[in-house]
């Protein structure tokens, strides 16, 4: 068995833009795995906000694709390398390449439903946004947002969406001040639920008031071990591969959290198509479903999935 791994730059169709800031490219490793005439691969999306970067994911992986040539399984890997990019990319290349070797049939659902993401900007353009999105069959918006507009941002969504489905995600940009607040202005415009407004390492304040509706940690959950401390904060976590370190403490999580009283949600990053379908065992887990990373690219791996109306296809 052999292993490679790389980097690939595809660039957006026009800026994403969130209260971090603006990006107008995907920069993502790959893995792949070779062996017994097949190839798995996995992908994974560096996020600096984790103190990650292309270059320390792949030295991350160099040292291990001698160890993958001698046979390790993805659970040795869960001890090797810590939850993160690096580990997504490798994780999920060892199970695509199990699943090929084995001869498995798909057996998933053949579609998912998906949030369209709306970007930071105007309330005028981001209303405009809602209604290209409506208008083509989208039924659930998720906003981007910072400390500003927040109310004028999301009523010019909802006079262009009156009947699309809301969802808020403020990466962590919110003062504990305004939140309990916002949170009752939010309810009364019939957002469903509200993503990661505080930071992780300053989201204690969650605990102090009734939620009106929905918060759900992202930022502040990656793996198993973080769940007890959202308990009385968060009623769902975002599960993203990237986070988890891949699929196999995906589903695990998965399961602890339901056990434990949490809603899912499965999210991306900004990616390709493969980390989509690596992804895809998890989709009638959970909630919410925000897997519209690829439809932000100029252009995407081949075969693509396919979206449209609010859903993706496997393809």
């Amino acid at each position: 068995m052999q292993a490679r791994c790389y980097a690939e730059n595809w660039p957006l169709r026009t800026a994403f833009v969130i209260s971090r800031g603006a990006r107008t490219e995907a920069q993502v490793v790959v893995v792949e795995i070779s062996g017994d005439g097949v190839t798995g691969v996995g992908e994974c999306t560096p996020y600096p906000r984790y103190g990650e970067s292309v270059d320390s994911v792949l030295q991350q992986l160099q040292p291990l694709l001698c160890e993958v040539a001698q046979g390790l399984t993805r659970e040795q890997l869960q001890g090797r390398l810590f939850a993160g990019a690096a580990r997504n990319a490798l994780d999920c290349a060892l199970a695509d390449w199990e699943a090929r070797r084995s001869g498995a049939k798909f057996t998933g659902p053949e579609s998912l439903p998906t949030v369209q993401t709306l970007v930071i900007d105007t309330p005028d353009a981001m209303a405009d946004a809602a209604r290209v999105a409506v208008g083509q069959g989208v039924t659930v918006l998720k906003l981007k947002l910072d400390d500003r507009q927040v109310a004028e941002r999301v009523a010019a969504v909802r006079r262009a969406a009156p009947d699309a489905q809301l969802v808020i995600d403020a990466n962590e940009a919110w003062p504990a001040d305004t939140l309990r607040e916002r949170c009752v202005q939010l309810s009364d415009q019939g957002v469903a639920m509200l993503e990661q407004p505080l930071p992780a390492n300053d989201d204690d304040f969650l605990e102090t008031f009734s939620h009106p509706l929905p918060i759900c940690a992202d930022e502040s959950c990656h793996t198993r071990e973080d769940l007890p401390r959202l308990q009385g904060r968060y009623e769902m976590v975002n599960i993203k591969l990237d986070k988890t370190g891949g699929i196999t403490e995906a589903l695990a999580l998965a399961e602890a959290a339901k056990a434990q009283g949490f809603e899912l949600m499965l999210g991306c990053m900004l990616c390709t198509s493969r980390a989509i379908r690596a992804a895809w065992p998890l989709g009638k887990e959970v909630r919410f479903l925000d897997l519209d990373g690829p439809t932000w690219l100029a252009r995407d791996v081949q075969p693509p999935l396919r979206f449209e109306a609010g859903r993706v296809y496997w393809s």
